[in-house]
């Protein structure tokens, strides 16, 4: 058994990793890389350099390596690969494994992605007999078939050719022999582990820094993006994309707006789909309620005005199709924002749904102007304070990443060649 006080050496290997583009695995990554790196340990990041615009960065003291990379699809177009780095798609790199292979006094490997990618990180862990730990962030067993065919879209007409990589590097096996397999949704950890029924399978959930979000100010976002200090302003926060169904948000608006006129929607996200953002303007300008739209296409990670924009909502809304866990319900819980959130993937799991939040089943603009009036006509302050009340119970970044590190020790400990 290993030493447990003595510190260990880890790399995370997520397929992208970039400020323009954060989202929920980004955050995690950082998150915890930071709290391991407070704790002694060292950690660093390896991955593809899709979307970046340096192959060397520094993010809060945790330090990143992007390699370039390939889709091994004949006749793919310019187009067709950046909807691809946009959308988790399927990239391979002989730059990370040689960069893989040249790092020193690694105890163990943790695989943000799976795939091709994946199985560089897979054969490098058993070439070393160390383990691998595989974090799956939603999708691996539990994506809906029209999001899935949206993913695989641009590929359609090309000629796929990594059949003998994927063959090769094993990528088929990337989950199988992992070591652990971590899911943030309760939903694919249930999936994951009826799949793999003698494999540790464990739900570890995203968190969030209590503090970055108790004080924001307001008023500030307001008067930047000219929302009246007067109006009911709802908050969305994610990419612009069919699968986090804005256009649901848009509906809803159009229904509060019959009775009350001073009713505002903030859409905050990076835009993956341009297409989707259009059909966004023009829904609201056939419903008449552009005015009471605004969109802002991403905020830098860690950007004040983030927090600044909870802090001036009035309700927060996550109107997705498909979430595999929901971490911006945690950073709305986290500023004392009420939560509306569409009952979906792992967001009943952790929402008590009339208590710390209201839910509406995904899709249904009615049910949501239900679940909204239900939410405006009890006391929505009480129910916001008992979210933030559980966010420092159970969800804060410490609690996460001290668990995070129990595996590693557990998956060092246990591992069969070592």
């Amino acid at each position: 058994m290993r030493d447990p006080s003595k510190p260990l050496n880890v790399v995370q290997i997520p397929r992208r990793f970039v400020r323009e583009e954060w989202g929920g695995m980004e955050t995690v990554v950082l998150e915890t890389g930071k709290r391991l790196l407070a704790m002694g340990h060292q950690t660093e990041v390896l991955t593809a350099n899709a979307l970046a615009r340096s192959n060397h960065e520094t993010i809060e003291g945790l330090k990143i390596t992007r390699t370039p990379y390939f889709y091994p699809y004949l006749g793919l177009s310019a187009d067709a690969r950046n909807q691809m780095d946009l959308r988790a798609g399927n990239l391979f790199s002989f730059d990370l494994m040689r960069q893989l292979r040249r790092m020193n006094n690694l105890d163990l490997i943790h695989l943000h992605t799976m795939g091709y990618l994946g199985s560089i990180g897979r054969r490098e862990a058993r070439r070393r007999r160390i383990p691998y730990v595989l974090s799956l962030h939603g999708g691996a067993f539990d994506m809906p078939t029209e999001q899935l065919d949206m993913l695989t879209a641009p590929t359609k007409g090309t000629l796929p050719w990594g059949k003998a990589i994927g063959f090769a590097m094993g990528s088929r096996k990337v989950v199988p022999d992992a070591d652990v397999i971590i899911c943030v949704g309760q939903p694919e950890q249930q999936a994951a582990q009826e799949r793999f029924p003698e494999k540790k399978v464990v739900y570890l959930p995203n968190g969030v820094d209590p503090a970055r979000f108790a004080d924001g100010k307001g008023e500030r976002f307001r008067d930047k993006y000219a929302i009246p200090s007067h109006a009911t302003m709802i908050l969305t926060v994610a990419r612009i994309d069919p699968q986090k169904n804005q256009l649901l948000a848009v509906e809803l608006l159009k229904k509060l707006r019959a009775d009350t006129p001073d009713v505002h929607l903030v859409l905050i996200g990076p835009v993956t789909d341009e297409p989707y953002l259009e059909k966004l303007k023009q829904a609201a300008a056939q419903a008449g309620v552009a005015d009471a739209l605004c969109i802002v296409p991403g905020l830098a990670a860690g950007d004040p005005l983030l927090v600044d924009a909870y802090h001036a909502a009035d309700v927060f809304l996550l109107p997705s199709m498909h979430e595999p866990f929901g971490i911006v319900i945690l950073e709305a819980w986290a500023a004392g924002l009420p939560v509306l959130a569409s009952r979906v993937g792992g967001v009943p799991f952790f929402v008590e749904d009339g208590v710390d939040g209201f839910l509406f089943e995904p899709g249904d603009a009615a049910d949501s102007a239900r679940a909204y009036h239900a939410l405006m006509g009890s006391d929505a302050q009480a129910s916001a304070e008992r979210g933030r009340e559980k966010v420092v119970r159970e969800y804060t970044w410490d609690a996460i990443s001290e668990r995070l590190l129990a595996l590693y020790r557990e998956a060092i400990d246990a591992h069969p060649i070592r």
